[in-house]
């Protein structure tokens, strides 16, 4: 090609971009899938998934009015304008990767928020030296909280729910299944005696919480938190609802009774869709969802540590 038509065909493509405002990190994300020739390649070295680099290049194209790559199945190729917007993005990420190096020697390493409910942040925290090592290059923040928190607008990174993901830009993975059972102090002298320890109704948000206030059972004490029914219960003031995974592993107590079938759930892992490929959040996931198929039983309710020899 001459270089008066390559001139013309910059200056075409500089006039459709002049008029909108682009973000770096879509002309980088033009960059990986002109260098590398396709969506599987350039999302590797981006940490994003093909089908968000797809619709990412696309919105590009859409913004500028230009078609900047010919599909096919072999792959993606640059038409004339792209190939014109190459040669100066080229020049923008030499020039940036300096100014890169600069800011990643001074910044903190990446932070996953990872939300759960007490008692299964109280599972994994267990499990930190399975979920969290020296040099992974990331810091696990726990967020414990009975509150469903917003994925969707990055109020955290993962979550483990007992429901799927409900909106388009979120994913989930199943975890696993979650049983629940009542369980009082392995050592009260007069069993036959105790009341129920509740989550009382104005902090009451999980259903196994809620369940109980239905039952015809005496309610003698109440508490704002689940972390606290459970020490009630281990201090004697009663018989308390506890999910398997805690009340079984917890030396103190015993079970009253089998499980409790209908409080039955299924948990799930939700992180946002743009994310998940991001290589210190699929870590994460990959551990998670490992510690929970390693103790499936526990969580089942299939591993009980005593039974109260009153029932």
């Amino acid at each position: 090609m001459s270089y008066v038509l390559r001139w013309k065909q910059a200056k075409k493509c500089n006039a459709h971009f002049m008029n909108e405002r682009l973000d770096w990190n879509d002309l980088e994300i033009f960059f990986h899938v002109a260098e590398n020739g396709g969506l599987s390649a350039a999302g590797r070295r981006l940490g994003l998934s093909p089908p968000t680099v797809g619709r990412r290049i696309l919105a590009l194209e859409q913004r500028s009015g230009q078609i900047l790559f010919h599909r096919a199945q072999t792959g993606y190729s640059l038409t004339i304008v792209g190939k014109a917007l190459l040669e100066r993005v080229r020049v923008m990420h030499a020039a940036a990767l300096p100014v890169h190096e600069i800011l990643s020697s001074q910044a903190e390493t990446p932070l996953i928020r990872l939300s759960a409910g007490t008692a299964t942040a109280n599972f994994l925290a267990d499990k930190i030296n399975l979920l969290h090592r020296s040099g992974d290059g990331f810091r696990l923040n726990f967020v414990t909280t009975e509150a469903v928190l917003d994925i969707a607008h990055r109020e955290i990174d993962l979550g483990i729910r007992n429901r799927p993901a409900e909106a388009g830009n979120l994913a989930s993975r199943r975890l696993g299944t979650l049983r629940f059972a009542a369980y009082r102090s392995w050592s009260v002298s007069n069993p036959d005696l105790l009341g129920w320890v509740a989550v009382d109704p104005s902090h009451a948000r999980h259903p196994a919480a809620q369940w109980l206030h239905r039952q015809n059972h005496t309610i003698n004490v109440m508490a704002s938190s689940v972390a606290t029914v459970h020490e009630l219960v281990k201090a004697g003031a009663g018989i308390g609802v506890i999910p398997c995974m805690i009340g079984d592993c917890d030396p103190a107590l015993c079970r009253v009774g089998a499980v409790i079938n209908e409080l039955t759930e299924q948990q799930y892992l939700v992180m946002h869709d743009d994310d998940r490929h991001r290589p210190p959040i699929r870590r994460l996931i990959e551990r998670i969802t490992k510690i929970y198929d390693d103790n499936a039983d526990l969580l089942a309710g299939q591993r009980p540590l005593r039974v109260g020899q009153d029932q």
